[in-house]
């Protein structure tokens, strides 16, 4: 099967632009490289956009430095790593949420669908109960949110009927099973010093981020990246039925597995060191494929640039709106749940 059968395949499913979707991608990639240099500038301690240019041209231009020490301490030092670190994050769950929409043919479905959130969040409550260091929380976390997933995936292979169904019933129940181990750990917790800690970093936030999180992170979500990007064009032809794919030459089965794998790492390591930061996998894809329209071999990257710029903006509103930070999973769900509404309300019939 050719890349040219698997889009022909999705072709009637397409809505007709008038622009070509080359030019949406490079004007969404601007449009993250201004949100990036701009959120710079946010912030308690006041920095101009002028002063931010000259830092980083100051990296690899003889420039003379005229700005004070704590300008380049702030912004590489406390900035940088929570930049990167909300592009990093909003790009993978929204990535991830295009690729299982795509593979569940449910424009509902959301990277935690399978439970990959609950087991996250539970391995990030236990490893706080337990007192472990920063590394031993982000490694825990990553290791239930995957147990998670495999779980949900290996109860499923019981259900001998509708496999994909009973894949997100399964990832339904193993979810709140973990959701429930949560809420033990937080009853059980010291009121004054574990509770709160894990509370807060239940709601999500990227106010502790340092670039050594950034950099574990990033391995993970950068190899399911790839293996998603790699197999963008045989996703399409998984918006058809089961047996409608498979005759076109596409073992949906392993490619299900492959999608699977590959958005529960990224999910698994976003949430890692972000916490539970609902929404960005449910609301972004939606908006990318009104731009680009349903074939994923636009609409995964256009996905992973929304996703970037979208969680920049919602973490510089967090950490500049008010007197106090408030934790992103609240303002995503602000933000996002009358959005989507408003979505759900123009959606057309069927699967788009």
């Amino acid at each position: 099967m050719t890349r040219a059968d698997a889009s022909s395949a999705v072709a009637q499913r397409s809505i007709v632009r008038e622009w070509p979707t080359e030019r949406i991608l490079f004007i969404l990639a601007a449009f993250l490289i201004s949100v990036f240099f701009f959120s710079f500038c946010i912030g308690r301690y006041e920095i101009s956009i002028v002063q931010i240019f000259k830092l980083f041209a100051s990296k690899i231009l003889p420039i003379q430095k005229d700005w004070p020490d704590a300008v380049e301490t702030v912004v590489f030092k406390v900035r940088m790593p929570r930049i990167f670190g909300a592009a990093l994050v909003g790009s993978a769950l929204a990535t991830a949420g295009a690729a299982y929409q795509g593979m569940f043919k449910n424009p509902l479905v959301s990277p935690d669908i399978l439970g990959a959130s609950s087991g996250a969040g539970l391995g990030a409550a236990l490893a706080i109960f337990l007192s472990f260091g920063v590394l031993g929380i982000q490694a825990t976390s990553f290791a239930l949110g995957l147990g998670a997933v495999l779980l949900a995936y290996a109860i499923s292979l019981k259900v001998p009927r509708d496999r994909a169904l009973a894949l997100v019933l399964t990832g339904i129940l193993v979810g709140t099973l973990f959701s429930s181990g949560t809420s033990l750990l937080k009853y059980l917790a010291d009121p004054y010093d574990k509770l709160p800690a894990i509370t807060f970093w239940l709601m999500g936030s990227l106010s502790t981020t340092s670039s050594g999180d950034v950099a574990v992170a990033l391995a993970p979500i950068l190899l399911g990246a790839a293996a998603l990007f790699a197999f963008r064009w045989r996703i399409n032809v998984m918006s058809l039925n089961e047996d409608e794919a498979k005759s076109l030459g596409v073992e949906t089965g392993r490619l299900r597995i492959i999608a699977i794998i590959s958005s529960t790492m990224m999910t698994s390591a976003s949430v890692s060191i972000s916490g539970l930061v609902g929404w960005v996998g449910l609301l972004v894809p939606h908006l990318a494929r009104m731009l680009v329209g349903p074939d994923f071999q636009t609409l995964l990257p256009a996905s992973g640039i929304l996703g970037a710029a979208y969680l920049i903006l919602v973490d510089d509103i967090a950490r500049s709106v008010a007197s106090v930070e408030i934790p992103l999973g609240v303002l995503t769900s602000i933000i996002g749940a009358p959005f989507f509404l408003v979505l759900l309300s123009r959606q057309k019939k069927g699967w788009r």
